[in-house]
């Protein structure tokens, strides 16, 4: 557990805006609530305060107990690298792992866990940061990096795994989910530089979504299971 748990503690389990804001939107578009919502790689616990009245039970999980993390909420310490979520199957309505897939060594694995956390007919989403953007990949050419596993701090090692959204479509429909769908931050840096993209260039999906956001979603449905005649 000690390598997962000290690129745990690199990151300082915190999160970024629009990360948040692309849950809640993934969460909207898809009911817009949950009564019970998982939240693999939870960090501090930020995203609770996004999701505001459109949960009824939050449960955070994650490597260690971050400082910050809500007193009054359940968390659950597993390395997910290794270890399974103490947490029942088909439980949650929605299964969150936002900016954690590229911590782990096997996404696949990490994936099959969230699938096991989902009722049927329930939801996980996915975030990471996006490989195809003009920043990451601008900086792939210039220096045969993606920007955000460059080595630095909160970087690499931090980050271990970059998944192009291709990969991240396969990796949900090889675990079952269904309705596969993409959407982006809408927010993101210019190459090289601490600036952001004018507002005007901001975009959730297409290719403009995907050139200038910094983070990317996939979602995708547990089927429900189908009652026998």
């Amino acid at each position: 557990m000690a390598d997962t748990r000290a690129r745990a503690l690199e990151s300082g389990g915190s999160s970024v805006d629009a990360v948040r804001r692309m849950v809640v939107a993934a969460l909207e578009r898809h009911g817009g609530r949950a009564a019970t919502l998982v939240d693999v790689g939870c960090g501090r616990g930020e995203l609770l305060a996004d999701l505001g009245a459109r949960v009824e039970r939050y449960v955070g999980v994650d490597v260690v107990r971050h400082d910050g993390f809500p007193a009054d909420r359940e968390l659950l310490t597993v390395d997910v690298d290794t270890g399974k979520v103490p947490f029942p199957d088909d439980a949650a309505d929605v299964v969150v792992c936002a900016e954690t897939i590229e911590h782990v060594e096997n996404p696949r694995a990490l994936v099959r866990e969230l699938v096991r956390l989902a009722r049927p007919g329930g939801w996980v989403f996915v975030t990471t940061p996006n490989q195809l953007s003009v920043a990451s990949l601008s900086c792939l050419v210039a220096r045969g990096e993606f920007q955000y596993f460059q080595a630095a701090p909160g970087l690499y090692p931090a980050h271990i795994t970059a998944l192009l959204e291709v990969d991240l479509r396969r990796i949900l429909a090889e675990c079952g989910l269904e309705s596969v769908e993409v959407a982006y931050s809408g927010a993101g840096r210019v190459p090289f530089s601490t600036r952001r993209w004018p507002r005007l260039l901001a975009a959730t999906n297409g290719l403009r979504g995907r050139s200038f956001s910094d983070n990317v979603l996939v979602a995708g449905r547990k089927p429900a299971r189908v009652t026998p005649n």
